[in-house]
């Protein structure tokens, strides 16, 4: 069999007419027939498909095709041959593995003698794919530029010249792939996306930024939705690293943090992680808590959680206020039973108003909460505002 040193995957064939005698006397080994096309399928997270195309010539009768491959990981099962130019006449009639040898080879039967297009696919390890995204804010931060990446890592050993890829979604596209290289391409990019800046006290998901003033974390997030509307939507967004920036309004672009994008399908939201804020500043305490029995060693609690918020910005922002109830009765009781919490939103609480009615769930409350600037003294603008719950039949 031919060998050939680049690439490192060869095909020889081997051809011998049937009416031959002896056969191995016919046997005739001609050389690697060039790609004449390739397309790799890089939809499948867990394997990926490659299909050439060659142009083989065949003599009449039956022709011993063989395909070998060397320091690549190919799956020897999922190795197909097909007839493009003449496939009713042009067949395999079996499949044959040397021991040892990282190669087969194919009876196939061709009716006359000539070139035959043919098709060869299979799977292969070391070619796949990852996802990295850039997203550069406006100076506002009303709207951003998304640019997804697909990081191709082609560890296979192999070189495939210009190839058609297809990554699951949008847009086929063609990029030259090279022997063990990793290459950036842009698949996507959406202009005038609009985003809001949101700020989230939530005790439960980021815990204190200082425990002993009792100082929550606030951590600032870009939100956007995945959705037509909102100037996405054409497929969803795969798990992959976001770094994001902001144009300066000089003409230059400010790098605000990374962030690990999470798998988003359409309709849902992104949310792109910026850092901690240090002009928002809220402490949390238990203003009261109120035991009442019900019955037997059943209790009702009667809880406020009060949180005091400090606004050094010098323009008005929403705080998103979040509390878990389990959370919550861990707190106040000191364990958890496992049972779904019971609890009931009193109305003199001014955050009832502030309910997030649809993001609401059975355990976790999000309230927005909206916040005045600074004054003209400089001075944080503060208020003060309690949540009024009542823990219902505990023991």
């Amino acid at each position: 069999m031919l060998s050939c040193a680049r690439p490192a995957m060869g095909l020889a064939i081997a051809l011998a007419s049937i009416l031959a005698a002896p056969l191995q006397a016919g046997i005739k080994l001609i050389t690697l027939p060039p790609r004449e096309r390739v397309e790799i399928q890089l939809d499948n997270p867990s394997v990926t498909l490659v299909e050439e195309e060659r142009v083989v010539p065949l003599n009449a009768g039956v022709n011993e095709v063989v395909f070998a491959w060397t320091n690549t990981q190919v799956d020897k099962e999922s190795i197909q041959f097909r007839s493009l130019s003449d496939p009713e006449n042009v067949k395999v009639l079996s499949t044959s593995y040397p021991p040892n040898e990282n190669a087969l080879t194919w009876q196939v039967a061709a009716p006359k003698a000539g070139s035959a297009k043919v098709r060869i696919s299979y799977l292969i390890g070391q070619l796949d794919k990852s996802f990295a995204y850039e997203a550069v804010a406006a100076k506002d931060e009303k709207a951003l530029t998304l640019r997804q990446y697909i990081l191709l890592h082609n560890r296979a050993n192999e070189e495939f010249g210009v190839s058609g890829m297809w990554p699951g979604f949008g847009e086929r596209f063609e990029r030259p792939i090279g022997t063990n290289e990793t290459k950036q391409l842009l698949s996507s990019k959406f202009e005038n996306v609009p985003v809001r800046k949101v700020y989230t006290a939530d005790l439960s998901e980021f815990g204190y930024l200082d425990a002993g003033k009792q100082q929550l974390r606030v951590p600032m997030h870009y939100l956007l939705k995945n959705d037509a509307g909102n100037a996405l939507g054409q497929f969803p967004f795969m798990y992959g690293k976001a770094r994001v920036y902001q144009d300066d309004g000089r003409g230059t672009t400010a790098f605000l943090g990374e962030d690990w994008l999470k798998f988003t399908p359409r309709d849902d939201e992104v949310r792109l992680y910026l850092g901690v804020a240090k002009d928002v500043v809220v402490k949390r305490t238990l203003a009261k808590r109120d035991q009442n029995r019900v019955l037997g060693n059943l209790f009702n609690y009667d809880v406020v959680v009060r949180f005091e918020i400090e606004n050094f910005k010098d323009q008005p922002v929403t705080l998103d206020i979040a509390e878990s109830m389990s959370a919550l009765r861990r707190e106040i009781l000191g364990n958890d039973t496992g049972r779904p919490v019971e609890w009931e939103l009193m109305t003199d609480t001014p955050l009832a108003e502030m309910l997030d009615k649809e993001k609401t769930t059975a355990d976790k409350l999000l309230f927005h909460v909206p916040l005045t600037p600074r004054g003209a003294d400089q001075q944080a603008a503060k208020q003060t505002i309690d949540l009024h719950l009542l823990i219902k039949n505990e023991w």
